[in-house]
């Protein structure tokens, strides 16, 4: 056979073999609906006087800088802006993850690096930067404190006498009956939380696609989020299935591993195992879970890496 013939029938076969895909999750639909209705500067105001206490009624006195691909993370972070010369960075979450600090520190530098490329940092005049603020809403199933602050510092290896480097971010849970002074001063927050509420509690009785769509109909007749859902209604539909499909998944995928783990008389092999996953988990990693799942081959490698780190 020629070597044209052979190099045909070669992608021939290479194009009819099956391929194993994994599937690639947006990982931003974890907090998308969120950011989605904070990233109307309106509504970003509103939860900003919220939080701090002022009273600004201008909304264009927002400047958003979100970032679209933050360093290391692969991902975006959910809410960067400034105002009166001071940056806020939120974070929406719903796993807590003791390494939120470090994250908002890459975060961090990254937005001031941006802020500043055109400064000269060589020089001898100051360069002025604006003095930045943490916050992380937490509506996660697992019971947390209204309030907590998480340090940088709790991550250090060594303990020191004085840290050079610290970094505080206030956690608050905004799960419904939590943080009601909060939600009382953010009538957005509450409704975001009342319709996050309700999908939870209609997906334990309803198929969850009749869950969201029951939330929906109902927030939207009682002008809970009405604007934004008769405004992205399938949008927010296709998010919130997604969200509660992937953290079940995950969390099932977790439980049968321990319980496989248990009957084999591996345990210590599976607490491994899930301290792997419950890691990837909170870090974002979606897709390397699910292919760690499918495939034992990366799964041992994801486990190596795991053990290095």
């Amino acid at each position: 056979m020629s070597r044209k013939r052979k190099s045909q029938s070669q992608k021939k076969k290479r194009r009819n073999q099956k391929k194993t895909s994994y599937p690639v999750p947006n990982r931003n639909y974890k907090s998308s609906i969120f950011a989605m209705v904070f990233s109307d500067k309106k509504r970003l105001l509103e939860l900003y006087n919220g939080i701090s206490g002022k009273n600004y009624k201008d909304p264009e006195l927002l400047e958003i800088n979100t970032l679209e691909n933050a360093i290391y993370m692969a991902i975006r972070n959910d809410l960067s802006f400034l105002i009166a010369s001071r940056l806020s960075l939120y974070e929406h979450q719903s796993t807590y993850s003791p390494n939120l600090p470090l994250r908002m520190l890459l975060y961090l530098a990254d937005l001031y690096a941006g802020l500043t490329k055109e400064e000269n940092l060589y020089g001898e005049t100051k360069v002025l930067l604006p003095p930045p603020q943490f916050v992380i809403f937490y509506n996660g199933e697992k019971p947390q404190p209204d309030r907590q602050i998480l340090r940088l510092s709790d991550l250090y290896a060594v303990e020191e006498e004085e840290h050079k480097l610290e970094l505080l971010a206030v956690m608050l849970n905004i799960n419904a009956g939590h943080n009601p002074e909060l939600m009382a001063a953010c009538r957005t927050l509450w409704e975001y939380a009342e319709y996050t509420d309700r999908v939870r509690r209609y997906a334990k009785e309803l198929p969850i696609a009749e869950a969201v769509e029951r939330a929906i109909t109902e927030c939207i007749r009682e002008g809970i989020l009405k604007e934004f859902l008769r405004k992205n209604r399938a949008e927010a539909k296709r998010m919130s299935i997604y969200e509660y499909d992937q953290e079940k998944h995950l969390r099932q995928e977790r439980e049968a591993s321990w319980e496989k783990g248990r009957e084999a008389g591996k345990e210590e092999g599976m607490k491994l195992l899930d301290n792997l996953y419950s890691f990837l988990a909170k870090e974002g990693r979606t897709n390397d879970i699910l292919r760690a799942v499918q495939d034992p081959e990366y799964r041992d490698k994801m486990l190596r890496e795991f053990l290095e780190e």
